[in-house]
C-alpha cells in the first residue's frame, strides 16, 4: 500500500474564489498552501490553522518548481479577470503562460490531481440567443468573445495539453460568480452598485451561480474519480435586470427602471464613473455583455454529482446583502 502526505495548493487564493476555497478547506482542517502573488490579504485568513501562504509569481517557472514542491492536489484558481482594454494584452499574456507553467509542474511532480477554474466565457458566444450553450460547444472567432474568454480558452487549452500528456485534470467552468467579497471589485462590485441606486438596465441574460457552490463543485470533483472532463457551474440563467431588481429589494433600494438600449449603454461606462470612480465594472466590454443572451445547460454536473445541488438564487442574494450590511457598507 503506497501511503503520501496530503498537500493542497490553491493558486490565486488571495482573489474572491481562492479565500472562499481556502476557507473552505481550513474549516475541514486540510493541509493548504495558498499562492498569492504580490499582496496577502489581510483579516483572519492570513493566520488560518494549516494554511500556510506563500508568494509566488507563476510567471516565473523556478518559483512554480518551487511553489509545487510536496504538492499532491492541485486547485488553479490564479488568473486575470479584466474587462478594461488596457490590460488585454497583459491577460492575454499571464492566463495561458501561468497555466502552463503550472500544469507543466504538475506533470514533472506527478501530482495526484489538478481542479482548474476556467469560465464559461471560454466557451465562446456566437450570437444566437436562442442556443443553450454546454460543455460540447467549441470555440470559434466571434465579436461576441471577450479579451477575458479568450485568455481563459487558452489557458484551458493548456490544461487539456496536460491531459493528453498524463495529467488527472477536471475542470469547471463558472458563470458569473456571486457572493460576499472585496466590494470595490468584480461581482461582489455590483452590490455596491444596486446600493447606489444605478438606475439604468439592460436586456441581457447571463448563467449565475454561489460562489459556495463552485467551491462544492470544486471540492466534490477532486474527491471523485472524475477527469478529463468539463463542467458547467451555474445556478441558472437570468436577465440582469432580474439579478440587480432582487440585489434592491435584499437591500431596500430603489431597483434599476431606466432602459439603457446599445446605444445609450456606450455613454454609461462614463456615467458610471461618477458614481464608481475608477473601480467601475462599467466598460465598453462589460456594456457589451450586459446586452449579450447568454444561456448555459448546468446538467452534465448535476448527472455527475448527484448529491450536489445549487443554491436558490434568492438566497445567495440574500447572503451578500447581509454581508454587505455587516461590513457596514449601508
Amino acid at each position: 500500500m503506497i501511503f503520501f502526505i496530503l498537500m493542497i495548493l490553491v493558486t490565486g487564493a488571495s482573489g474572491f474564489l481562492g479565500q472562499h476555497l481556502v476557507r473552505r478547506l481550513a474549516a475541514q482542517k486540510l493541509p493548504v498552501r495558498a499562492q498569492y502573488h504580490s499582496n496577502l490579504p489581510g483579516g483572519d485568513i492570513s493566520t488560518l490553522p494549516g494554511v500556510v501562504w506563500q508568494q509566488c509569481d507563476l510567471l516565473d517557472v523556478f518559483a512554480v518548481e518551487s511553489l509545487l514542491l510536496g504538492v499532491t492536489e492541485i486547485y488553479h484558481c490564479a488568473g486575470i479577470v479584466s474587462f478594461d482594454p488596457g490590460r488585454r494584452e497583459e491577460m492575454l499574456h499571464f492566463n495561458p503562460e501561468s497555466t502552463a507553467n503550472v500544469v507543466n509542474e504538475a506533470l514533472q511532480q506527478a501530482v495526484r490531481k489538478m481542479v482548474y477554474v476556467s469560465s464559461v466565457a471560454a466557451l465562446g458566444r456566437t450570437g444566437d440567443e436562442q442556443k443553450v450553450i454546454d460543455e460540447e460547444e467549441e470555440w470559434g472567432e466571434s465579436k461576441y468573445n471577450s479579451a477575458y474568454g479568450l485568455s481563459k480558452y487558452l489557458a484551458e487549452m493548456e490544461v487539456w495539453r496536460g491531459i493528453g500528456e498524463g495529467l488527472c485534470a477536471a475542470i469547471v467552468n463558472p458563470s458569473v460568480i456571486l457572493g460576499a467579497g472585496d466590494w470595490r471589485h468584480g461581482s461582489p462590485q455590483l452590490m455596491t452598485v444596486v446600493n447606489k441606486e444605478f438606475p439604468f438596465y439592460t436586456s441581457g441574460i447571463n448563467g449565475w451561480v454561489d460562489v459556495d457552490d463552485v467551491v462544492t463543485a470544486m471540492t466534490n470533483l477532486m474527491a471523485s474519480e472524475i477527469e478529463a472532463e468539463r463542467f458547467i457551474v451555474s445556478e441558472g440563467n437570468y436577465p440582469f435586470r432580474d439579478i440587480f431588481t432582487r440585489m434592491a429589494a435584499a437591500l431596500g433600494k430603489k431597483p434599476p427602471r431606466i432602459h439603457a438600449n446599445r446605444l445609450f449603454s456606450l455613454l454609461l461606462a462614463r456615467i458610471s464613473r461618477v458614481f464608481m470612480g475608477k473601480h467601475t465594472v462599467i466598460t465598453r466590454e462589460t456594456i457589451r455583455n450586459a446586452h449579450s443572451i447568454s444561456k448555459y445547460d448546468n446538467s452534465k454536473l448535476l448527472k455527475a454529482l448527484p448529491a450536489f445541488a445549487y443554491t436558490p438564487m434568492d438566497t445567495t442574494i440574500s447572503k451578500m446583502a447581509s454581508a454587505f450590511r455587516g461590513a457596514g457598507k449601508i
